[in-house]
């Protein structure tokens, strides 16, 4: 099929958006480490879930040492670093602004794609940074008498830009763990079209690797966000409690969880599988359009014509990097 990759990749744009306007409620209500402890968990619950019937174990199949590490590590830049920070930004300048700053995400997967994995970066993408940077600054940036000034917190643009930085990051990262999970299948001489010994659920094993390539992410971030929930909180256990036992905060958890880290981060590394890195990129990055309108309707919030053209002018220039 013609343009699976760049389908699945809007696909993945839709469902961010709708992860993003659930996490915007949730985190605001649990906070930020609560929230992620108790999403890694619902996450890794439906993984396990998943894997048992495509795989027939719990667990990768057919992963090797090599891509536990490359995916671990991915895991820890993409989710305990980088949703933190997402989540975090959400609190301070809530989630239209924060996937904003998610457009970051494509340039830094240009570079460390580059930097990585050879891939290809026209010269272009010097011309995309700019435009990507001059969307955001129109954004964020409000006329005060004779000069320019952030209409947005400090800390919570710091928060938000690292999110994109980390995503992209990660998601070069998570790449080639689903490569050297490619080649320890090839190595065993596994037919990637096969269907496991022991699936319940006759599904080929390419379809299926995502996700296991996720659920060992997902347990990294799940126990790095469990570490700093107990560092950073004495009173984590109340925090938990309190959490779990806020019917609307968990409700919109279960929401950005399943369209966040179990279809949406899934579907993402099923993306790159057919596509390049950058391309999947760009088109994650039509989010901050993409939730515009339903922020607006939702949290009944003032949207400038100066807003919607700098999202569309970020969007366009994340494009420019891979023309």
């Amino acid at each position: 099929m013609a343009f699976v990759g760049e389908l699945i990749s809007l696909g993945v744009a839709v469902s961010w958006t709708i992860t993003a306007l659930f996490a915007d409620v949730a985190s605001k209500r649990m906070g930020s480490l609560p929230l992620n402890v108790v999403r890694m968990t619902m996450s890794l619950t439906l993984l396990v879930a998943t894997l048992w019937l495509t795989m027939g174990i719990p667990w990768p199949r057919y992963a090797d040492g090599s891509t536990w590490m490359w995916l671990l590590l991915s895991g820890v830049v993409g989710y305990v670093i980088g949703d933190y920070c997402l989540m975090q930004g959400y609190i301070l300048i809530g989630s239209r602004f924060g996937q904003l700053f998610m457009t970051l995400s494509a340039p830094t997967a240009a570079l460390v794609g580059r930097l990585l994995l050879g891939e290809q970066m026209r010269p272009l993408a010097i011309v995309g940074m700019v435009v990507t940077l001059s969307g955001i600054a129109l954004s964020i940036l409000s006329k005060k008498g004779d000069t320019l000034g952030l209409k947005l917190p400090k800390k919570g643009i710091f928060f938000a830009a690292m999110a994109g930085i980390c995503q992209g990051f990660g998601l070069v990262l998570s790449k080639i763990g689903l490569q050297h999970y490619d080649a320890a299948i090839a190595t065993l001489g596994v037919s990637q079209q096969a269907v496991p010994d022991g699936a319940l659920l006759p599904m080929p094993l390419f379809l299926s690797v995502p996700f296991a390539a996720t659920m060992i992410r997902a347990t990294m971030g799940l126990c790095g966000f469990f570490l700093l929930l107990v560092i950073f909180n004495k009173e984590w256990k109340a925090k938990l409690s309190h959490a779990v036992h806020d019917r609307t905060a968990m409700w919109c958890v279960l929401g950005a969880t399943v369209f966040g880290p179990f279809v949406g981060v899934s579907a993402s590394l099923l993306a790159t599988q057919y596509t390049s890195t950058g391309i999947a990129q760009t088109l994650f990055a039509l989010t901050p359009v993409l939730i515009i309108a339903p922020a607006a309707w939702l949290f009944r919030q003032r949207v400038t014509l100066r807003e919607v053209l700098g999202a569309a002018i970020s969007v366009a220039g994340v494009s420019l990097f891979f023309i």
